[in-house]
């Protein structure tokens, strides 16, 4: 198995840190300063020259991610809808001013869509319904910009339901992102198929996955080694993806960076 290149997400000042490592080899970068109410409204100018001038020479792939804390994609308000697009939308400005192509959001899905999906007729149907509503004009305009969406498991028990869903908006603007942590907590608490299963369910529509580990217990985002991922079965199946979906580690510690590329590393997985 050929090793894959991995980078990192980072908040704009500690790209400074890591940039011989990110810069030299032109590997992936996400950055995470884009999430905010704030940030996205009164910090914003400020933020993107903040960016622009530590992408000074950059030419790896970039990303940001984007908010999510009270934005739910499946907002049963509709007065709240109109205001969930136009927060996304703003991420897909702020993305477009730092030469970033790809934003990162919330899948909507969870185990209590899961165990109630037979419980009321058109369950499903109503949900995808309002997710389109959030959704459509900012899969519309990512599709102009030339940005892709990419939909992040959260509390996703199925694979498949997230898959699905990406698939219903017949657009190259919106993709899927894998969080490997995340997985293996549904694996654990919710009864979920493997993190491996995940990466092959997604196919050619994966173009991005968050690197972390975790104990089955709670979302640590701790190096690749401290915890309970079978990682070498994740990155065979991330191999065998023809997508080349962006890898970089996520992880709570920045300084841990290093030390989760080296483990990878060492296990011939990672370059």
């Amino acid at each position: 198995m050929t090793p894959l290149k991995i980078g990192a997400c980072l908040k704009i000042t500690q790209v400074y840190e890591h940039r011989d490592w990110l810069f030299d080899s032109a590997r992936d970068l996400e950055l995470q300063d884009f999430m905010s109410h704030a940030a996205l409204t009164t910090e914003l100018d400020d933020l993107v020259s903040a960016a622009q001038a530590v992408l000074q020479g950059f030419e790896g792939r970039l990303g940001i991610h984007g908010p999510f804390e009270g934005l739910d994609l499946d907002n049963k308000d509709p007065e709240l809808r109109p205001l969930i697009t136009a927060r996304m939308l703003r991420a897909l400005e702020a993305a477009d001013r730092i030469g970033a192509r790809q934003v990162v959001l919330h899948s909507p899905y969870t185990l209590w869509y899961r165990n109630n999906l037979l419980c009321q007729p058109g369950y499903a149907a109503q949900k995808l319904a309002r997710i389109h509503e959030v959704l459509s004009p900012v899969v519309a305009s990512a599709g102009e910009m030339g940005i892709q969406l990419v939909i992040e498991n959260i509390q996703d028990v199925d694979p498949a339901t997230r898959r699905e869903m990406v698939a219903s908006f017949d657009s190259e603007a919106i993709a899927l992102s894998i969080d490997t942590g995340h997985a293996q907590l549904a694996r654990r608490m919710s009864g979920a198929p493997p993190v491996d299963y995940f990466v092959r369910d997604a196919g050619s529509l994966l173009r991005h996955v968050h690197l972390q580990d975790v104990d089955g217990h709670a979302d640590r985002h701790w190096a690749p080694g401290e915890g309970e991922i079978e990682w070498a079965a994740v990155f065979r199946a991330l191999a065998d993806c023809e997508s080349a979906p962006h890898l970089v580690l996520e992880l709570r510690d920045k300084g841990e960076i290093p030390k989760g590329f080296a483990y990878l590393k060492a296990l011939g997985l990672a370059v």
